[in-house]
């Protein structure tokens, strides 16, 4: 009789305390590994500068692209420099044109 109230005392003292370490490891382990842990959290930050990154390099492709488009309106054409390009673009030279090389590397516009 002596023996099962110990036992059971026994049960009673190691059961709850474990049962309860075993659900703060399991929570513990779920804040650090778990799909919406540290871990997560910090795969989501190197997501969101690189979805920055792009947006940046969006945002600067555009305004290149719309500083092209305004610049083929008829109210900022220049005609000097549409006959320049022309000539350029037809490989065409006056006779009386100045030809001034330049690297192929520097951008004309």
């Amino acid at each position: 009789m002596q023996i099962g109230r110990f036992i059971r005392r026994a049960v009673r003292a190691i059961v709850p305390p474990t049962v309860f370490l075993g659900i703060a490891v399991y929570f513990g382990w779920n804040a650090t590994q778990g799909d919406h842990g540290m871990k997560a959290y910090q795969s989501q930050l190197v997501l969101l500068d690189q979805a920055k990154q792009a947006q940046q390099d969006a945002t600067a492709e555009q305004i290149a692209w719309r500083r092209r488009v305004n610049g083929l309106r008829e109210q900022s054409l220049d005609n000097d420099t549409l006959d320049e390009r022309a000539r350029a673009m037809l490989n065409l030279a006056d006779t009386n044109d100045i030809v001034v090389p330049y690297d192929r590397h520097d951008p004309l516009y």
